[in-house]
């Protein structure tokens, strides 16, 4: 026997059946008795299958048949076939109601196209040669695999106090082939339990066939519980057969059970915003937890120890209670009680704990917000408090620390003394809570001046008509009211330096009477009064001052009008024909002249001379007198510039021309 594809594979397993055929060689030999053979085919349930059956030697003719033997004994006749020469000619007698029916090939092996479990029978082959025969029987498994594992837990409270075993779950394994086993495990152990009932554990199984043929089993588990198993996690396992003996396992998914367990132990305490010393603040909302290990959850009472009388607060099912705002007159003793009545005698069923409220009152000084003293005296200041847990406290002056304690001393006070001091209450045990009160130090006297000095600009001291700033300080209470001996000082105003000064500045110029009488600054308020004179020693004149600056100015005009001179006469000399034309005459060859209008006004004319002699006399406002010539010199210019009888105005004309082309 083979697969129907004809390759050896191992969930088939197929095996060939040879059929020897043995002939008596003499001619008389005797082959009545037929020879047996016996083979196992395993195949997979829908694959196809094929039984050989196959004679050895060579003959020229013999009959090959397939018959299904049934568990009597009675064989059926399915196929035959005849060798005749080199063919096989072979059909199908009856498939017996089988869908898809027998086949038979051209080899002569009888084909099943779909292995299914009613093909689970014994197939006999027959070989007749002659006289002889002789078969062979082959016997074909069918292998099926079972559907997906299912698991049925009881949905029950299954409780712990019973004796006796109690039913924990069903799993079900449907349509495989052989009948597969089913194996039951607790937290991944496997549980051997045995198939006979016991007061510890046991299981039952039933296998079913199903009208398909394929089989189904049913596993169903009894265990005693304990109250460990509360958290235990349990599954069943199928385990099933393939071919080759080879085994396959679906594992059901896991499923957990609910338990109806007693009550052993009780916690209680007191939750957030509780300290890690067990103290709340009065004011805030306080919630007390109690928790049972049994199940189902029991009833809890809440209840306050109260002279050894227990005063029920609340009963609940969740085990929580919050008490609002508490204050202090709530701190004592709680408790929480569960009510199990399946606990045992000995079981502790209710835990008590203590509720302590801090709580801090506010602070009483000895004096009051403001506390005033003269420079010099001396005094204490007491700081009370009520709080629990007892208070600590301290005193600070801007955030400085001043020591610690109920009580702060001051002795022989100065204007620094005066400020802002502040006793501050806390609790290390219990943070967020604290508290503080302050008071105000006011120091009465005189004032006190502070001046700025303000030094000369210059060496040398002081001069007349120069700026000065001058300021000036002070403190004191009740604040010194500050005034100068000349008008124009600022209003007073708190100093950057703090600490009660206040400042006024005046500014003004230095004159020589200042220097003889100064400038006064004075503070004063109902203690007395200060007063400082601020000096310039001598001042300077301002005279003396602006000859100097005027004798500067003009030596350096000077200088800057003979560098043009001598810059102008360096290019009069470079270019002849201008520098000599005085003393021809007339003007170069090529040189346009002037034309003049008698019409024009003398005062013009006179302004246009004036201004060109002017220029060589003096040397100042023109450049007549920078090319080294003299008077004489320009009165030659003069005469010679034009025509007889020419007016100034044109003659005035014909030196700008003149000048022009220079």
């Amino acid at each position: 026997m083979e697969p129907w594809d004809g390759r050896a594979r191992a969930h088939r397993a197929p095996r060939l059946l040879v059929l020897a055929l043995l002939l008596g060689a003499q001619p008389g030999a005797q082959a009545e008795e037929p020879s047996s053979e016996f083979s196992l085919v395993e195949v997979m349930k829908g694959e196809p299958v094929a039984l050989n059956c196959t004679a050895l030697g060579s003959h020229d003719h013999f009959v090959l048949e397939w018959f299904l033997a049934d568990r009597s004994g009675f064989r059926h006749r399915l196929a035959s076939a005849e060798w005749q020469g080199s063919e096989l000619q072979g059909r199908v007698h009856d498939s017996r109601g089988r869908s898809p029916p027998y086949q038979l090939d051209s080899r002569g092996r009888l084909v099943l196209p779909e292995a299914q479990v009613g093909d689970e029978q014994n197939y006999v082959c027959v070989v007749r040669v002659g006289a002889a025969s002789t078969e062979a029987t082959t016997e074909l498994r069918m292998f099926a695999k079972p559907e997906a594992t299912e698991v049925f837990p009881n949905k029950g409270i299954l409780s712990v106090v019973d004796d006796s075993t109690q039913e924990i779950a069903t799993c079900h394994s449907r349509n495989g082939n052989p009948a597969p086993q089913i194996t039951w495990y607790r937290n991944g152990q496997r549980l051997r339990v045995p198939m006979e009932v016991n007061t510890e554990g046991y299981m039952t199984s039933r296998t079913v066939r199903e009208a398909s043929g394929l089989q189904s089993l049913t596993s169903t588990l009894y265990l005693r519980l304990r109250k460990a198993d509360r958290d235990a996690s349990f599954h069943c396992s199928v385990s099933y057969h393939l071919p080759t003996g080879r085994r396959g396992r679906l594992d059901s998914p896991a499923f957990h059970l609910t338990l109806h367990y007693p009550t052993e132990n009780v916690d209680f305490w007191v939750g957030s915003p509780s300290t890690t010393e067990g103290w709340v603040r009065e004011g805030d909302s306080v919630q007390l937890f109690c928790r049972g290990d049994g199940n189902p959850s029991m009833e809890y009472v809440f209840f306050r120890l109260q002279d050894k009388q227990e005063d029920v607060l609340k009963t609940n099912l969740e085990g929580n209670l919050t008490l609002e705002g508490v204050q202090r007159g709530q701190s004592g003793t709680y408790g929480c009680r569960v009510e199990d009545y399946d606990a045992a005698e000995d079981a502790v069923l209710s835990k008590t704990a203590e509720l302590r409220v801090a709580y801090l009152d506010p602070l009483e000084l000895s004096t009051g917000e403001e506390l005033s003293l003269h420079l010099g005296n001396s005094t204490t200041v007491n700081c009370s408090v009520r709080g629990l847990p007892t208070p600590a406290l301290r005193w600070t002056k801007d955030f400085v620390p001043l020591g610690n304690g109920p009580t702060l001393s001051l002795s022989s006070i100065t204007f620094d003394s005066a400020g802002t001091y502040v006793c501050e209450a806390s609790m290390p045990t219990v943070p967020l809570l604290s508290r503080t009160q302050s008071f105000n130090l006011l120091v009465q006297g005189p004032p006190q001046l502070s001046v700025e000095e303000t030094q000369p600009q210059t060496e040398g001291g002081w001069r007349e008509g120069e700026e000065v700033r001058l300021v000036c300080s002070a403190r004191g209470y009740p604040e010194p009211k500050l005034s100068w001996s000349q008008l124009g000082g600022s209003p007073a105003e708190p100093a950057l330096r703090g600490q009660g000064w206040v400042s006024s500045s005046l500014t003004l110029k230095v004159t020589s009477a200042l220097s003889r009488e100064g400038v006064s600054c004075e503070a004063s308020n109902a203690h007395g009064k200060k007063q400082h004179v601020f000096h310039f020693g001598s001042v300077a004149p301002q005279t003396a001052q602006a000859g100097v600056a005027v004798m500067a100015v003009a030596v350096s005009v000077g200088l800057l009008l003979l560098v043009v001179a001598a810059f102008y006469c360096m290019r009069r000399k470079a270019r002849p024909g201008c520098c000599q034309r005085g003393e021809k005459g007339a003007p170069p060859p090529g040189e346009p002249q002037l034309s003049h209008s008698g019409s024009e006004r003398p005062e013009q004319t006179g302004l246009l001379m004036g201004g060109a002699s002017g220029g060589g006399r003096h040397g100042s406002g023109g450049f007549g007198d920078e090319v080294g010539e003299g008077p004489d010199t320009l009165r030659e210019g003069g005469s010679s510039g034009g025509a007889v009888g020419q007016p100034p105005r044109a003659q005035a004309q014909a030196d700008l021309s003149m000048s022009s082309q220079c």
